[in-house]
């Protein structure tokens, strides 16, 4: 595997950019290891399946700065095939810097090990506590932001309104991953709204029992369904929150939903 340089950054985040080839790279930011409270609390508004809280507390990791974007998706596609084959151009709104959208669960696991075999980086989908943990970067507030959003900062379905935010813009479609300029204290951009995300967990209706070291929750599920997390531009502003969850089935493809990948963090090398 070889050796990571990290570069520093702005927010005092630490990343490495993976070349995909072609001129094509990717920003995978340092996520540092921490424990904090996943869920949300009984009193948020619009919370739902978010409960109970409960303490988890993970190991550093890497994950990409945007979602995963056309131009990326495109590149790897064209790698040799692991399991499955991929579209090359399956998104329903086009655009190299747009997140790509109708991919399946299975496609995005797909990328990933194409992704591991041609780096050996073992790259996949981020467990869904990981996801939380990153999206909220030390916040215990509804989003990053703080208690409110306003399509200013994100794309989502500016119709709707959450507490005292105003209503906005409905785009009614993706936005670049670099559209908006204010990412959270990690470094990440776009974990609210544009695309939903998914991860790597099956659907479990509450947190009765679930991990507590970050790691994906897949036995005991209930039912054939993967979690999904973020929100999208389809959708209104509270399911945009740290801690809102989803869930889809993992075989079909819907054209608000992309990915984000992680892998874990050995072998550093600071500046």
């Amino acid at each position: 595997m070889a050796e990571l340089t990290l570069v520093p950054e702005r927010k005092r985040t630490q990343y490495y950019v993976e070349d995909l080839g072609g001129g094509i790279t990717m920003d995978m930011v340092l996520i540092p290891a921490g424990t904090f409270m996943m869920g949300s609390p009984e009193d948020e508004r619009d919370q739902s399946d978010e409960g109970p809280q409960h303490e988890v507390t993970l190991p550093q990791f890497f994950m990409g700065r945007y979602p995963v974007t056309q131009a990326q998706w495109k590149q790897v596609a064209g790698m040799p095939e692991v399991n499955q084959r991929l579209e090359a151009d399956p998104s329903e709104f086009k655009g190299d810097t747009h997140p790509v959208e109708r991919v399946s669960w299975h496609d995005a696991v797909e990328f990933c090990a194409r992704l591991y075999q041609h780096t050996n980086r073992n790259y996949r989908l981020p467990s869904e506590a990981e996801w939380e943990y990153a999206c909220r970067a030390g916040t215990e507030t509804p989003f990053y932001f703080g208690p409110t959003i306003s399509t200013d900062l994100a794309n989502y379905d500016g119709d709707y309104t959450y507490g005292d935010g105003p209503k906005g813009e409905y785009r009614k479609r993706t936005t670049p991953v670099d559209h908006f300029r204010y990412a959270n204290a990690f470094g990440l951009h776009d974990m609210h709204g544009n695309v939903w995300e998914w991860c790597a967990d099956h659907w479990h209706s509450n947190y009765e029992e679930a991990p507590t070291d970050g790691s994906a929750w897949i036995e005991g599920r209930d039912s054939d369904r993967t979690v999904i997390r973020g929100g999208s531009w389809l959708f209104n502003p509270a399911a945009c929150r740290s801690a809102y969850r989803n869930d889809r089935i993992p075989a079909h493809r819907y054209y608000d939903i992309g990915f984000r990948v992680v892998v874990s963090a050995p072998g550093l090398r600071s500046p």
